[in-house]
């Protein structure tokens, strides 16, 4: 369990500096530098470089978390992306935190540990059964079917606010499929993988959850789509990790109450983050909430993004 958290903590920092310098690296660039001219600008970058290295490993430091512990604790622990990309606004950038951002950043972490400690994530198993693979994918993929119908039309907040939960459900579902695909790797090797099914759907989960999230990003407001993307992904993991895996959790009904509390505690305080952390890389002073235009990198996802 240890060991898990601890790739998952690396696997958070990984997608923080993977959005951090692949943006600045993307706004530095020049103006005429557009298309396929961008794309060779940039691959010529070392910021951007270092970016997708750590895009990388983002990707493996996942892979192992969910190898080496369950589901339920790694995807809640990936929520911690949002506070090392805050830190590095601050130690690289030398932006200007607000107050209630850190409040917010002390908020997440004490919630989180709290749901962990209470909840008692355990057990599980690595390969899920056919039929239960099945319904769930039925399951989630018809609901990420139905949240894009819903967001085809209406207010700009509300199209953000369910392609961020269409794009959240694709990312758990990616996560269980990095698992699934991690254990093949690791009982068949690199061959016995590349003629399974699992790989192939985290490819596809991937390019859906990217489409789907910068769809959430494009047609409404980063407040409002942020907070959806950020808490949906680790409670509908937490429901997949039950479903296919079979984890389990503590059965006293107190410690029980205690983590739907702290859960619910943890998603205001990212709430409040994404709302008061800078919205720029520019390091001028952060002041109020911020502009709803022109938003930066978002974070909380799976690294894929996001998860």
């Amino acid at each position: 369990m240890t060991l898990a958290v601890v790739f998952a903590l690396v696997a958070a920092f990984s997608n923080a500096v993977n959005l951090l310098t692949q943006h600045a690296a993307s706004i530095r660039a020049p103006k005429r530098e557009k298309g396929w001219r961008l794309a060779v600008y940039l691959a010529r970058q070392p910021l951007w470089l270092l970016g997708g290295a750590a895009a990388v490993g983002s990707y493996v430091f996942q892979a192992l978390a969910l190898h080496n512990g369950p589901l339920s604790v790694v995807q809640p622990v990936l929520v911690t992306e949002l506070i090392f990309v805050l830190v590095l606004r601050r130690v690289w950038i030398h932006q200007d935190v607000a107050r209630t951002a850190w409040a917010a950043v002390c908020i997440v972490c004490a919630s989180l540990a709290v749901f962990l400690v209470a909840a008692e994530p355990s057990g599980g198993k690595p390969a899920p059964d056919t039929a239960e693979w099945l319904s769930a994918v039925l399951a989630f993929g018809g609901a990420i079917v139905l949240l894009v119908a819903a967001g085809r039309s209406g207010h700009p907040a509300r199209r953000a606010a369910v392609f961020a939960a269409a794009a959240a459900l694709t990312w758990a579902m990616e996560a269980t499929f990095l698992k699934a695909a991690t254990d093949t790797l690791a009982s068949f090797g690199i061959a016995g993988m590349l003629i399974r099914w699992p790989v192939y759907a985290l490819v596809g989960a991937v390019v859906t959850g990217t489409l789907l999230q910068q769809t959430a990003l494009h047609v409404g407001p980063l407040s409002v789509s942020q907070p959806i993307l950020v808490i949906t992904d680790p409670f509908a993991s937490i429901i997949l990790s039950v479903w296919l895996f079979d984890e389990r959790f503590t059965n006293s009904p107190a410690k029980i109450a205690i983590a739907v509390a702290a859960f619910a505690v943890m998603a205001f305080g990212v709430t409040v983050l994404t709302r008061t952390a800078p919205q720029d890389l520019d390091p001028a002073p952060a002041a109020g909430p911020p502009p709803t235009a022109g938003p930066p990198p978002t974070a909380g996802s799976s690294p894929a993004a996001g998860s």
